[in-house]
């Protein structure tokens, strides 16, 4: 059986009160708290080891060097790549996506030519492609959602043509917690010749992910909501496709030759990571990915399911309450609204009574417009929540209700 008590031990910030009462924290979707082994992993860097990596000839930078690469080697393996030079390191999935979107569009995007994204995406795989269409003179697609928040498959063949060169798609959704089904996806984005590129932040997390057997071209994630530390991501591309793109920022580290005539690119992936790498917060994702190997995945997700049920039942009892995204194998994320409350009010009166859920857009605006709302509430369930915390969940949900009203 999974032991969450266990878990919860090797997260040192669950441990500690907000405004005197102990602390219910319901946002991993925006950020997941740290292990202490990865918070060791961290300081440990700083302590013993800090020097910049490539381009040093001392100890320090040697051996921060090897343990940078093996962190891209242990992160290929864990994602599924083929080699480690198809990892390239990020400063976050936002600065993934753009890079694809950036270098791969700027190259092959032309006008007359359309990119397809979703209607669920958060702005990071929505934003870059609309300017790169805009930049290009090409047509942005959307494939609509339904209300229950399954995604439109069945209008992917009219949607991507041969004039389709990008389909942009989350893993799974930040904010409906729908996971589209993406064999479907990427096998018409492949039957029209379009690269796939997915957004894999909460996928990564809520069942993880294997982009050989998915057959993606591009997968971003960021390293924060992997129980890592922030200021890191990773961008997976298939070497061929990578060879092919221009490097998108410029600078130390990333080149080969350098004359006022010419200047020549270090091989993937270095040509994509310019200027000094953030080489703690790769090591340090690293030993994230570490310990959610050393976890029996099968149990997580089996329990992150069973708090997920058992959230929307608590929840649903809530006279008023409506939840979005119901779409069937959702991952552990709820959002939801109280008619007559507004979203903010409720999540401040949560926060007075120690309890952490995220309130707003979630960088989603289309979701909203998508349901006729300003925003909503949401609760990001992890492998380290137990029943006791949804359980407060709705008592503040209640309290909060009552009060407002």
């Amino acid at each position: 059986m999974f032991d969450v008590e266990k878990i919860r031990e090797q997260f040192p910030i669950l441990g500690r009160e907000v405004y005197g009462r102990p602390l219910v924290y319901l946002d991993s979707g925006a950020t997941a708290q740290k292990p202490q082994c990865v918070i060791d992993a961290e300081c440990r860097i700083y302590l013993e080891l800090n020097a910049n990596v490539h381009r040093g000839a001392h100890w320090l930078s040697e051996e921060t060097t090897t343990r940078y690469e093996a962190a891209r080697e242990r992160i290929a393996r864990f994602i599924g790549a083929s080699e480690r030079e198809e990892i390239v390191f990020t400063s976050g999935a936002t600065a993934a996506l753009n890079t694809v979107a950036y270098a791969w569009c700027g190259t092959f995007l032309e006008a007359g030519d359309n990119v397809v994204v979703t209607e669920m995406e958060h702005h990071s795989n929505l934003v870059p492609w609309q300017a790169a269409c805009e930049r290009r003179g090409a047509e942005l697609r959307v494939i609509p959602f339904d209300d229950a928040g399954c995604l439109r498959t069945e209008l992917l063949e009219t949607l991507i043509d041969r004039r389709t060169k990008v389909v942009a798609v989350t893993q799974a959704s930040n904010t409906l917690g729908t996971r589209p089904d993406l064999r479907r996806v990427i096998d018409a984005a492949r039957a029209a010749g379009a690269v796939t590129v997915v957004d894999g932040c909460q996928g990564i997390v809520h069942g993880g992910v294997d982009v050989g057997a998915l057959g993606c071209d591009f997968y971003a994630f960021s390293g924060h909501k992997l129980f890592g530390p922030t200021g890191i991501g990773v961008l997976y591309g298939r070497r061929e496709l990578l060879e092919r793109m221009p490097p998108f920022l410029y600078g130390g580290d990333m080149v080969d030759r350098v004359t006022f005539e010419r200047t020549t690119y270090a091989p993937v992936p270095l040509k994509f990571e310019a200027g000094t790498a953030n080489y703690v917060g790769a090591i340090a994702l690293g030993e994230a990915v570490r310990f959610v190997e050393e976890l029996p995945r099968a149990e997580v997700e089996a329990y992150e399911q069973e708090l997920l049920r058992y959230a929307e039942a608590q929840l649903g009892e809530i006279e008023g309450l409506r939840i979005y995204g119901t779409a069937p194998g959702k991952c552990s994320i709820v959002s939801f609204n109280v008619a007559g409350v507004h979203p903010l009010d409720l999540g401040m009166i949560l926060d007075k009574l120690g309890i952490a859920v995220r309130t707003g857009q979630h960088c989603a605006e289309p979701v909203m417009t998508h349901f006729g709302v300003k925003g909503m509430c949401r609760a990001s369930l992890a492998l380290y929540n137990t029943r006791a915390e949804i359980d407060a969940l709705a008592a503040g949900v209640r309290r909060a209700v009552r009060m407002l009203r």
